[in-house]
């Protein structure tokens, strides 16, 4: 099931959709007498890849996602354990262990051990699989922490969890009922908070990772596509995708356990 969530999730991302619509376009004015169609097929294809690499349009969507949660400040409880969602990563020994980190989870790591560093004492759970590598992506975590100074004592792995739902329940077995700080991404975190929560635990958001900003005064990096505008559209789109999911995986839980319920009251 996961990994065809993941492959179905790939090709529903807007660069790929929007590609096979293209191709289709492309059928249809080679190999049908529909070449109009397939011609008005191939522009809304071209129209669509340019809008979604677009800064006024990628940030106009990724932004209200990413600023509903402000940035950690420290509270005046003390924090037990900081914990670091995974990301991706690669295993190269030929380039450094900073390098081997995705951005997402080398920005998240950083967030984490600054906000540990804040509370002398805490713990720093790092969670991530192998993603079809050797090696973890916590484990690729806890290196890069190693290099930077954290003690080895103070660093926990979950090392089997695949998505947030399952990072959530194996957090909830060491955490318990003490003061957790989530370090995430921002575009992330109203997902993985939704997720920790159903998991009874209430942590305290630590957003990183920004990525839409509306400020972008020259206009040729404004009004020209861009890669890094089209990852701002495919983070918006991802998590809408992960909110469907999560809404609709809820609702047949939901359904399921209201089926449970009388039936368990007539016994």
């Amino acid at each position: 099931m996961f990994e065809l969530k993941k492959i179905v999730s790939s090709l529903l991302m807007p660069l790929p959709a929007l590609l096979i619509i293209g191709f289709l376009g492309l059928m249809l004015i080679m190999f049908t007498r529909k070449q109009k169609t397939g011609c008005l097929v191939v522009l809304f294809s071209f129209v669509g890849i340019f809008l979604i690499a677009f800064q006024p349009v990628s940030s106009r969507l990724l932004m209200p996602l990413e600023r509903q949660y402000t940035a950690f400040l420290p509270v005046d409880k003390s924090i037990d354990y900081v914990m670091v969602l995974g990301n991706g990563h690669v295993v190269d020994d030929q380039i450094p262990p900073t390098s081997e980190l995705s951005r997402a989870a080398l920005m998240r790591l950083s967030e984490g051990i600054r906000i540990q560093r804040i509370y002398p004492g805490s713990k720093l759970i790092l969670s991530g699989y192998s993603g079809g590598t050797e090696v973890s992506n916590a484990r690729m975590m806890a290196k890069v922490a190693l290099a930077l100074g954290v003690s080895k004592s103070d660093i926990i792995l979950l090392e089997t969890a695949k998505d947030t739902w399952e990072e959530a329940r194996q957090a909830a077995v060491f955490v318990k009922q003490k003061e957790l700080v989530l370090v995430t991404s921002a575009s992330h975190m109203k997902r993985a908070l939704n997720e920790f929560h159903s998991a009874g635990l209430k942590p305290y958001p630590a957003p990183t990772n920004y990525l839409a900003q509306m400020e972008v005064n020259q206009f040729w990096n404004k009004y020209t596509p861009k890669a890094v505008y089209l990852e701002q559209t495919e983070r918006y789109w991802h998590e809408t995708m992960g909110r469907l999911w999560q809404a609709l995986r809820d609702w047949v839980s939901n359904t399921e356990q209201a089926a449970v319920e009388p039936a368990q009251s007539e016994l």
